[in-house]
């Protein structure tokens, strides 16, 4: 079993920073791809961007820019640095683990943007 804890949410005002973590534990041989994905009152989950265990980073169009992803395959651990937030931005990010042919969530950690 594989799990996955999101960290480093909050409250922040627009034009503000927050880096969020995803850990994964468990009963892990090797990770593949990890991402966040993020969900806003009332829309549907969409992709923020994800990070292959070979480094290869992508990001969704919209998500282009503003965010950056990067990962500790040692500890497996992925982190999003989110800067030059938009109240836009507010939503429950979510953590997504690639093991073999499984995917793992996290529980999500929510951002809030604004003043």
């Amino acid at each position: 079993q594989v799990k996955v804890v999101e960290s480093g949410g909050g409250l922040v005002q627009p034009g503000g920073s927050l880096r969020l973590s995803c850990t994964a534990s468990g009963s892990i041989f090797s990770i593949d791809a990890m991402g966040w994905y993020r969900q806003a009152p009332g829309k549907e989950r969409e992709l923020v961007g994800f990070i292959t265990s070979g480094g290869e980073i992508h990001y969704a169009d919209s998500m282009k820019g503003r965010f950056t992803i990067s990962r500790d395959n040692v500890k497996n651990m992925v982190y999003l640095q989110m800067n030059s937030l938009k109240p836009v931005d507010t939503a429950v990010y979510y953590c997504d683990v690639s093991v073999g042919s499984f995917r793992y969530w996290g529980q999500g950690t929510q951002v809030t943007v604004s003043s």
